[in-house]
């Protein structure tokens, strides 16, 4: 019996010692400008230029491959900053005053794994929340801990995991890991 009590005590500490509560950048990512990176699609219009406009995805190496100027790296680079960076390389032997106007057509896929319907890649959409998207993966499994949940996510080129309420926001790009609970 005594044994029985013993483990249980050092299985209930050995997943304290695992959890890790989110950093504060990893909130304050949520409120940042949104950061291009692989897998979104771009909308990119270049006034009075038809051949130019269509729509682009980031590679996985970061890179949009735009005509007349090649590879463009859009990776980390907010609508605003990708819009300037064509428009400038459009501006050298190409147009005189080029204005180019860039929408996101599609935003890069959510994952959402562990005790849920139908663990998966779903489609994110702005302003979702960790509870939104378990909704769309088929929502709890019986055993889900339906309190808080795992979410990695990069930022600045860095990949952090922690563990966030239900309630919080995601961002394009997350991985959501739903755990088991114990009783």
């Amino acid at each position: 019996m005594m044994l029985l009590i013993v483990a249980l005590i050092a299985a209930a500490l050995s997943s304290c010692a695992t959890y890790r509560p989110a950093p504060k950048v990893f909130h304050e990512a949520t409120i940042q400008p949104y950061r291009l990176d692989s897998g979104d699609r771009l909308r990119i219009t270049v006034f009075e230029q038809q051949s130019l406009t269509n729509t682009y995805t980031v590679d996985q190496a970061g890179y949009i491959a735009f005509p007349l100027v090649g590879q463009v790296a859009a990776r980390g680079a907010t609508v605003t900053q990708l819009e300037g960076v064509i428009a400038q390389k459009l501006k050298q032997g190409f147009l005189r005053d080029p204005d180019v106007t860039i929408e996101l057509d599609r935003y890069r896929s959510i994952f959402v794994m562990g005790e849920v319907g139908q663990p998966g890649q779903y489609s994110y959409v702005p302003g979702m929340t960790v509870l939104n998207a378990i909704a769309v993966s088929g929502g709890f499994s019986p055993r889900a801990n339906q309190r808080d949940v795992d979410v990695t996510r990069k930022i600045n080129g860095n990949i952090l995991t922690g563990r966030v309420p239900i309630t919080d926001p995601i961002l394009a790009g997350d991985t959501i890991y739903v755990r088991e609970r114990l009783f």
